[in-house]
């Protein structure tokens, strides 16, 4: 593919930017206003300036990269773009809204594709102009070191979709798991029932955050303990994946646990919001409880 749209310059989208711009092709950033689309690539360029300073990538190839990228407000200029990639909020009425205003320009042999980590996209291929033309394309946090892309067709995608779905993610250097639509699709569906069985083990006084990291850090040979890892997604994200696994299934093994959904309502979110299972505010983070 040689143009992407990326729709949402927050984490995960500023990260899809710059790993599709990384691999040769344009990139247009948008967000809700130019503004806040301008400030998405302000951060590309802040991540790519600390790569060159790691020696990672040239001068030049942080520089080939930003060029690549082209901030945008609104919808129109997406008109030629062979992929639309929506990266907003997990909230679907948002993402049914973003669908719908993409849809009026998507030619008529681009995809679209969400990059939901949770909702059906079955469903919101609905709100698609051409349910054959929409797809899961689900990236893993931090986009340009994560190896792996989830690749969800919906009951309406298309053979011809799929394939050349998982020929872009490929063509990104990333590994392709292929789930079928179901609810928290492949690593979400095990992960966050792991996250929110580590929150009501927190809750019930089995342990303190220290020990159950720690034991989940040794125990299982995973690099983060699973509250490290809600802290670095965000509760917020966590609590709303946990609550469409919940109410998609009705199996109460998928409620809530109490203590994160107290959490999220304290807004106490995690690394964005500098607390969350851990205080941020010093120079290594510390447990609260």
């Amino acid at each position: 593919m040689r143009k992407v749209a990326v729709i949402g310059a927050g984490q995960m989208g500023t990260g899809i930017a710059q790993t599709i711009a990384q691999h040769s092709m344009q990139v247009l950033l948008s967000d809700v206003d130019l503004t806040r689309a301008e400030s998405g690539k302000a951060k590309i360029e802040k991540a790519l300036n600390k790569l060159v300073s790691r020696e990672k990538i040239t001068a030049d190839e942080a520089q080939k990269t930003l060029s690549l990228i082209k901030p945008v407000g609104g919808y129109d200029a997406m008109v030629d773009a062979e992929l639309i990639i929506e990266a907003a909020t997990e909230r679907e009425e948002i993402k049914k809204a973003i669908f719908e205003a993409a849809g009026k320009v998507l030619a008529d042999d681009a995809i679209m594709a969400s990059n939901t980590s949770s909702i059906p996209i079955t469903r919101m291929a609905n709100y698609s102009p051409d349910p054959a033309r929409f797809i899961g394309l689900h990236f893993f946090n931090p986009v340009p070191v994560m190896k792996l892309i989830e690749v969800i067709p919906g009951l309406a995608t298309s053979a011809d979709t799929t394939q050349r779905t998982k020929f872009f993610a490929e063509g990104l250097g990333k590994e392709v798991v292929l789930s079928q639509d179901e609810p928290g699709f492949v690593v979400n569906r095990i992960l966050l029932p792991m996250i929110n069985e580590a929150v009501f083990v927190l809750g019930q006084s089995t342990a303190n955050i220290a020990d159950i990291d720690k034991g989940c850090r040794l125990g299982l040979n995973h690099p983060m303990g699973p509250l490290e890892l809600a802290d670095f997604i965000g509760l917020d994200t966590c609590l709303e994946i946990v609550n469409v696994l919940y109410e998609s299934t009705k199996d109460s093994k998928y409620r809530p646990a109490p203590l994160l959904v107290k959490y999220v309502e304290a807004g106490w979110l995690g690394r964005k919001t500098g607390r969350g299972f851990y205080d941020y505010s010093g120079d290594q983070p510390v447990p609260t409880r």
